[in-house]
């Protein structure tokens, strides 16, 4: 498997500092090439977000590089890798809750990574964050842990109350700033030219799925260049309509 990229953040048009951070890492292995992709957004209103967004972001990129090449031969390969995000994330929730303790600061950070390996993807999320595969539509594969999609969830508001809410930013949990930390995993099968979006939740608010996936969709990324300037365009549509938060995306396409 082969992969295109292009990852573009933005501090948008209201915050002083851009409390998300970004990653890409690629690896050639005896199992062909891999790739992990992850999006932190650090919590619009808690202070020092970035601190904790980067926190988690390098504690990923750790376990890419020591930890991953270890297992990847391993049969149950799935659960490994599960097993240890959940062990990350349970940690890095520890440590960012002692850190904001120790300096008198709140902050938090949500969570969406996706890890490409043969012929599937293994996807960790906490938050509000998105990944999504664009093919012949967009399909989300994360479920947003928001207080709004739990209602959505229990048939309290439909989707169309749910996008106008003033509680449709509100979390169930964030790492560091939750007692306790849940994450959700997904996987699935991956298909030559498919793209898939990582994104913070300040890139998708206004803008709507079928703008993506006029701009991201697997026919409109031909190039890296041009992929990275559709991000763009999208990310400055965003600001044009006044978006508030910080806005963050990953574009990949497999080859």
């Amino acid at each position: 498997m082969e992969f295109l990229t292009a990852m573009h953040t933005d501090i948008g048009i209201k915050k002083n500092t851009n409390q998300d951070s970004a990653l890409i890492l690629e690896a050639d292995t005896d199992f062909g090439k891999i790739l992990l992709a992850v999006i932190c957004d650090g919590m619009g209103g808690l202070a020092k977000g970035e601190v904790a967004s980067s926190a988690l972001i390098t504690m990923l990129s750790n376990w890419f590089e020591n930890d991953l090449p270890k297992f990847l031969c391993a049969p149950n390969l799935q659960d490994i890798i599960f097993d240890s995000w959940n062990n990350i994330i349970q940690n890095a929730n520890v440590s960012i809750a002692s850190y904001g303790k120790r300096n008198g600061v709140n902050m938090g950070t949500t969570i969406a990574a996706c890890l490409f390996i043969n012929d599937n993807y293994y996807i960790l999320n906490v938050g509000d964050s998105r990944v999504y595969c664009l093919s012949d539509n967009v399909y989300q594969l994360t479920k947003d842990q928001t207080y709004v999609q739990r209602e959505m969830d229990e048939g309290r508001m439909t989707p169309q109350e749910a996008e106008t809410s003033p509680q449709r930013n509100v979390l169930l949990q964030c790492v560091g700033a939750s007692q306790y930390v849940v994450p959700d995993f997904f996987s699935g099968k991956i298909q030559n030219g498919q793209s898939y979006i990582i994104c913070s939740d300040g890139f998708r608010h206004i803008i709507n799925e079928q703008e993506i996936y006029e701009r991201l969709c697997p026919n409109a990324c031909i190039d890296e260049n041009i992929m990275l300037k559709n991000a763009v365009y999208l990310t400055d549509l965003n600001k044009y309509r006044r978006e508030p938060d910080n806005i963050s995306v990953i574009v990949i396409k497999l080859l």
